[in-house]
């Protein structure tokens, strides 16, 4: 079955916006935040809250949940095309935030991630190899400065 091209990222961040990052499996040196396509009949809240659990092991209902109500459309890399039907080159992503009061150690899938790091939403910035999460990290600052 084919990837359904409607997803969800969602920044896992602590108040002081230490954000948690994860190198992917199947690319190495390609971090990354929480991201997965929404199933069948899922809302893009669904599916963060499921990803969240699945790539964590966070129950993301237990803390501050976030929908931004912002969306990004970009091109899927073309190494990643094959997991959609014929003719797919874009996906939409929404964009959630999860906030923790503190760093908290999580369980990664390990056939989807090999290590994780908590690290500055700057930090973060400069290594996670998507502009949507780059885009988004930086709305997270944005976001935090805005509130102080």
């Amino acid at each position: 079955m084919f990837k359904n091209p409607v997803s969800a990222l969602v920044l896992i961040h602590t108040v002081d916006l230490q954000v948690l990052i994860m190198e992917r499996a199947d690319k190495t040196g390609f971090w990354q935040s929480v991201t997965g396509s929404l199933e069948l009949g899922e809302t893009p809240q669904q599916a963060a809250i499921r990803e969240v659990l699945e790539e964590t092991g966070l129950d993301a209902t237990q803390y501050d949940l976030q929908d931004w109500q912002a969306t990004n459309t970009y091109e899927i890399y073309p190494h990643w095309r094959y997991r959609y039907a014929p003719g797919i080159t874009t996906n939409i992503e929404h964009l959630f935030a999860l906030e923790l009061p503190k760093k908290i150690a999580i369980t990664l899938a390990h056939d989807e991630h090999v290590q994780y790091e908590w690290v500055d939403w700057r930090e973060a910035a400069k290594r996670v190899f998507s502009w949507t999460n780059v885009d988004a990290l930086k709305r997270l600052g944005e976001r935090h400065q805005l509130s102080l």
